[in-house]
């Protein structure tokens, strides 16, 4: 018998359910937290230290903050934010390590390239810390837009670079949609936290440039990979299927992702620079496009990727695709009504619920093969920490009617 993914009770569980897998162990009394973890929990690597994981536990505890309103999560978010600020930041440059060795207070740098796409993250995590009551990520917040803007906006192409090295001295001729669509999101929610509109019209050509302009180059769907000028790259990492940030093939989680945002920034219309009116539409577009094409009929689920030519180039299912894509359903559904959308919302869930949940540990499993069998006991490498299912869950809350 499922659950109603209906309920604001049900998901709010769940909610809590998947926090019960890392709230008793993932906090390090040394500083920032612990990002590896086996399916029982077990940490596997207590040292290692990824931009994206201490950022993504900043905003879940920020969420929880505000949600269930408990001391220990406000804690457990200026712990985050410390880390952040103390151990990730060089004062030096600005930037952020990405990677960094920590053993009892003390940090080895392993990678200290600056990733647009950690930025993000950065200014994210700033911006659900203000939400959540702590007004010291204001300036923290503009601090990090304003390194986004020195460092990695390309006014002529209306889009952020990607990626630099630690001193800035040298800039990447990689360019990529993901670092801009999570600067899309951390936009977002920089103008619900401080109501400054520059952060909304930021989102929004972000938005247009990415899901309209660059899109019309490639299919008319949202590709990954792009040279220095943003011209399509169509072989970027084509033979490394291991490359978790910047994968070959159309993103089905990205497409659905996209929908998510543009259905977000729809509700802002009234502060939006321009007309709105193409916002539901592309959303629509997106949506349709990866369900159609990466749902698996046989086995359930949304592969991982599909090539320009719509057959399957990674088989393979993500937890975040699942999650980022029940999210999108649901705000399609609410937003235009259709019970189709509400379907396909269920669907994912069932197939979730099945599959992705650990029922005993708490969380989700990361990743699965084509027909749903595990592939690995490592629930939660770097990157991971179910940002996007906790995320996704909140997100349907704001268009369910209370119980």
């Amino acid at each position: 018998m499922l659950p109603d993914f209906h309920s604001r009770a049900v998901l709010l569980q769940h909610i809590r359910h998947t926090r019960s897998f890392y709230d008793p162990r993932c906090v390090d009394p040394s500083g920032g937290f612990y990002h590896f973890y086996k399916d029982d929990g077990t940490v596997y690597d207590a040292r290692t230290r990824h931009l994206v994981s201490s950022t993504r536990f900043v905003f879940n505890f920020a969420m929880a903050s505000r949600q269930f309103g408990e001391a220990a999560d406000r804690e457990r978010l200026l712990h985050g934010l410390r880390f952040l600020r103390e151990a990730h930041r060089s004062p030096a440059t600005g930037g952020y390590a990405w990677m960094l060795d920590w053993n009892e207070g003390e940090k080895k740098v392993l990678d200290d390239t600056n990733h647009c796409y950690g930025l993000a993250f950065v200014l994210l995590a700033y911006a659900h810390a203000l939400m959540a009551g702590v007004d010291e990520a204001r300036l923290w917040l503009e601090e990090t837009y304003a390194l986004m803007e020195q460092r990695f906006w390309e006014p002529a192409h209306g889009l952020y670079a990607d990626e630099a090295s630690g001193d800035w001295s040298t800039l990447s001729g990689y360019r990529g949609q993901n670092a801009n669509m999570h600067a899309c999101e951390a936009m977002l929610a920089a103008f619900d936290a401080t109501g400054n509109a520059r952060y909304l019209h930021r989102a929004e050509t972000l938005a247009r440039n990415i899901t309209v302009r660059q899109a019309a180059l490639y299919g008319n769907l949202v590709w990954e990979h792009y040279r220095s000028d943003w011209s399509v790259d169509p072989d970027y990492n084509r033979d490394d299927k291991t490359n978790i940030f910047r994968p070959w093939g159309y993103q089905p989680g990205h497409l659905t992702e996209w929908a998510k945002l543009l259905l977000i920034m729809e509700r802002h219309k009234a502060h939006l620079a321009a007309p709105s009116d193409w916002l539901l539409p592309r959303a629509r577009e997106l949506f349709d496009a990866a369900l159609s094409r990466a749902w698996d009929p046989e086995h359930g689920g949304i592969v991982y990727g599909f090539a320009p030519d719509g057959g399957v180039c990674d088989a393979d299912k993500y937890f975040w695709v699942q999650a980022e894509s029940l999210a999108a359903a649901a705000l399609l559904g609410a937003r235009t009504g259709e019970q189709a959308y509400w379907d396909w919302y269920d669907r994912i869930w069932a197939y979730s619920w099945e599959h992705f949940v650990d029922h005993a540990h708490g969380a989700w499993y990361r990743i699965l093969g084509p027909a749903n069998e595990k592939l690995t006991d490592e629930k939660s490498p770097a990157g991971k920490v179910d940002y996007h299912t906790m995320g996704a869950c909140y997100e349907v809350l704001t268009v369910l009617e209370k119980d």
